[in-house]
């Protein structure tokens, strides 16, 4: 799944668990990806291990760039 399909279904997830309120959602959706960006930098597989982070990285401006809509 490419980042912003990612962002989008993360968020759409989000929405349904806080009543459909954006404000809450976008902040859940981050908070999220933060945690699971956390969990990556505690391993270090090489190759593999730099392209997950940087798809959750663009997944997360994905997020970001939702607010600004």
């Amino acid at each position: 799944m490419i980042p912003k399909e990612k962002a989008e279904e993360l968020v759409s997830k989000m929405l349904k668990e806080v009543g459909y309120d954006t404000d809450l959602a976008l902040p859940c959706a981050l908070i999220a990806v933060d945690e699971i960006m956390n969990e990556l930098s505690e391993m270090n597989y090489g190759l593999q291990y730099l392209n997950r982070v940087a798809h959750w990285q663009e997944v997360k401006e994905e997020i970001e760039n939702l607010k600004t809509k």
